[in-house]
């Protein structure tokens, strides 16, 4: 049984919510927060694999959630550009928080919506 049948959209949210808080900080580490910021990676390979590698561990948290590997690809690219964003200075770390909630927002109507099936 899913979330999104069993308890509802809101739910849904708050399961997004708490998977990218899981994934965003205590999953991170200091390692990957540093280095997926070009400007303190060590090199260009190094920068690329840490951002990928972090966006890599929040879509998996999307796909747990929503059991849709779509969803989860989906993640993957968003947070890796809104992450890049933040970490070439074009917005804070408040905006950062917020374009990452926006896209739970997006998957819950994509979801409640029916454009992509819930598991």
């Amino acid at each position: 049984m899913n979330i999104l049948s069993h308890s509802g959209p809101f739910a849904l949210f708050f399961a997004f919510a708490i998977a990218h808080a899981l994934a965003d900080f205590p999953l991170q580490g200091d390692y990957l927060a540093r280095m997926k910021v070009r400007n303190q990676a060590n090199n260009l390979q190094e920068w690329i694999i840490s951002l990928t590698a972090h966006s890599l561990v929040q879509a998996g948290s999307v796909w747990i959630v929503s059991g849709s590997a779509i969803l989860g690809a989906t993640e993957l690219c968003l947070h890796w550009l809104i992450d890049l964003g933040k970490g070439e200075g074009k917005f804070g770390y408040l905006t950062d928080q917020w374009l990452h909630l926006g896209c739970k927002l997006a998957y819950v109507i994509v979801l409640v919506y029916g454009i992509l099936p819930a598991r």
